[in-house]
């Protein structure tokens, strides 16, 4: 399929409006998708943004489908860092007739990226864009893990609604074929979630981690982030103000910072093969903060990607020269585990027993990301609760 057809081409006149000629500025590296160039070639490209027209599927944030031209005036004045980027803009996906027509065009595009091994990176509309992505990867046949940043977990409650930024998860879990393995949300706040919500969570053994242990401790996030295929941001789980462009945004919620530590951090993943940013509505932006920091997320994510030590375990870890072992027997447990430890960036997996007659089925789970913390928690007889997590679904 010939995915050009589902994108706007960018105003050419609108991506030069920097003074700055600079060869290094991404503006003058990023192969972008304009009437005078045309779509460009995906042969040699790693990364491709791909902005998304379409915000009927948000309630309260309606706009939300202008941002992604606000994110690129910022990106593309942006210098390109210590790597050498291989990046396309292919411009803006056209609202279809209906937003199911949008959420076709979106799951098209973004498959054939990935059977590409090419990146998106996906910016605008609602977070139920995050729906049109996953859909993707069932059109490959792959079983996923999504983790969403987010203030909320937006299951939403009410039967026979239309699919929305506020149920999108919901709509995940009970489309059928069921492609997703594991969920996990990064800063939920206790007080904008449903009591119910987090017992949910628990029962199907998904991980959910409040905003104030997140804070706490940065780089516990990092390997949940590494468990990701997915990753699906919204941008009112960032504090109203350093990111005021959003109708649910809140005083208390992540830092800019913070909030680029963690997409650097999926940059760095071999693992995540998409990341979309979502709900900056351009109409409450004060001076296009919001804006200018997203275009900072991205530029941060491609720092973590081309910085990728391409060390994923895979099946054969046990012959690996790449990875130290470490087994560890827990009192009054029956399976010891076995920790791998990578030679080239420190990193930490644990491998939960998987049964031979799932173990095709669930080739990338059973070797999950973890830290050093896990391993010594593990060395004081306490089961790390991310191998439990994992293990209760193979039994």
């Amino acid at each position: 399929m010939d995915i050009s057809a589902f994108f706007e081409p960018l105003d050419d006149g609108k991506l030069q409006s920097s003074q700055n000629k600079h060869p290094l500025i991404l503006g003058k590296i990023i192969r972008a998708n304009t009437a005078r160039k045309g779509f460009p070639e995906l042969k040699d490209v790693d990364i491709a943004i791909v902005g998304v027209n379409e915000d009927r599927g948000t309630q309260e944030n309606e706009g939300c489908a202008l941002a992604p031209d606000y994110v690129r005036k910022h990106l593309y004045r942006l210098y390109q860092g210590p790597f050498a980027a291989r990046i396309a803009d292919l411009g803006n996906i056209r609202a279809g007739d209906k937003v199911s027509d949008t959420y076709f065009a979106v799951k098209k595009a973004v498959a054939q990226l990935l059977e590409q091994k090419v990146t998106p990176v996906i910016i605008g509309g609602g977070q139920d864009i995050t729906y049109a992505n996953y859909q993707a990867y069932e059109s490959l046949g792959q079983i996923i893990n999504i983790v969403s940043v987010d203030a909320r977990f937006d299951i939403g409650l009410q039967k026979g609604e239309n699919l929305h930024h506020k149920n999108y998860l919901s709509t995940i879990l009970t489309h059928k074929p069921n492609y997703l393995f594991n969920y996990a949300n990064i800063g939920y706040q206790t007080y904008f979630v449903d009591q119910d919500a987090i017992e949910l969570m628990e029962k199907l053994y998904f991980d959910a981690y409040r905003l104030g242990v997140v804070r706490k401790n940065m780089e516990e996030v990092e390997p949940i982030v590494r468990n990701a295929d997915l990753l699906s941001f919204d941008l009112s789980s960032i504090r109203q103000s350093d990111a005021p462009a959003n109708t649910n945004a809140s005083p208390n919620g992540l830092y800019g910072e913070e909030a680029c530590q963690i997409v650097r951090y999926a940059g760095m993943s071999d693992k995540l093969s998409s990341i979309g940013f979502y709900e900056l509505n351009p109409a409450f932006d004060t001076g296009e903060q919001t804006a200018h920091l997203v275009a900072q997320m991205i530029w941060y994510f491609m720092d973590g990607y081309y910085h990728r030590k391409n060390d994923l375990p895979d099946k054969q870890i046990k012959e690996s020269e790449s990875f130290i072992k470490y087994v560890v027997s827990i009192r009054d447990f029956q399976n010891k585990i076995n920790f791998y430890k990578s030679k080239k960036s420190s990193r930490w997996w644990m491998e939960v027993p998987c049964p031979p007659n799932l173990q095709r089925k669930y080739n990338r789970q059973f070797l999950v990301p973890c830290s050093y913390k896990d391993y010594e928690e593990a060395c004081q007889n306490e089961i790390p609760e991310k191998w439990w997590q994992v293990y209760q679904k193979f039994v």
